[in-house]
């Protein structure tokens, strides 16, 4: 249990390490993401300076790396053997993977430990483990930032629903046993935690009214 935990974290860490946004507008542009508009390597970003081609890229690219880095963490575990229910198994594996993956979105270590926000990999994660709970969270996301047409307050809103809602439908609906649920819930808060504390720059900007707010419409 412990290696596959310590595998599955550093495999993780390092797929989310390749920031698609650094790399997509480095192999575009020839330039640097994190010097252009609010200087966050992340797709929001990525959409205001460069266009759609190159965020779409970076859309794709931040989830296939969430997604990948849980079936790889799923292989491992299915290598060294299960050590719980396979049901809890593949969440707890989701879960762990998704935040090494976020950790090393937000540290890179092939980009001198400074990347995104990690948004869309924390979303990923759960295309595999509850593709339910996925479509909720977008949601989520959408309609806040829609009614506000701030980015950031979507993001921070779904962040805040996160491990609540991982709680409510893995305890209630899914009926899983409460260690299991408390233990999956915990590593979600963690993950929310780094998601919140990594806008802190657009909270101050929040409250001083000087935060970019977006309008979606001109890019369709």
């Amino acid at each position: 249990m412990v290696t596959g935990i310590i595998l599955t974290a550093v495999t993780a860490y390092l797929l989310g390490s390749l920031n698609c946004a650094i790399i997509t507008v480095r192999l575009m542009f020839k330039e640097d993401i994190r010097t252009k508009g609010s200087n966050n390597a992340g797709l929001t970003n990525t959409l205001r300076c460069y266009g759609k081609i190159p965020a779409v890229l970076t859309l794709i690219g931040d989830l296939a790396k969430g997604i990948i880095a849980v079936l790889i963490g799923k292989m491992i575990f299915l290598i060294l053997g299960f050590g719980w229910p396979v049901t809890q198994e593949l969440s707890f594996i989701g879960y762990l993977a998704g935040l090494f993956a976020v950790v090393g979105h937000v540290f890179p270590v092939f980009h001198k430990f400074k990347g995104g926000k990690g948004v869309l990999v924390c979303a990923s994660v759960l295309i595999v483990i509850d593709p339910m709970l996925f479509f909720i969270m977008i949601l989520s996301f959408v309609l806040v930032a829609f009614f506000t047409r701030y980015v950031s307050v979507g993001s921070i809103a779904a962040a805040l629903i996160y491990p609540f809602a991982v709680f409510f439908t893995q305890y209630t609906v899914q009926k899983m046993e409460l260690q299991f649920a408390v233990i999956n819930c915990a590593i979600v808060a963690v993950t929310a935690a780094v998601l919140i504390v990594m806008h802190r720059g657009n909270i101050k900007r929040l409250i001083a009214h000087t935060e970019n707010r977006i309008d979606l419409t001109k890019y369709f």
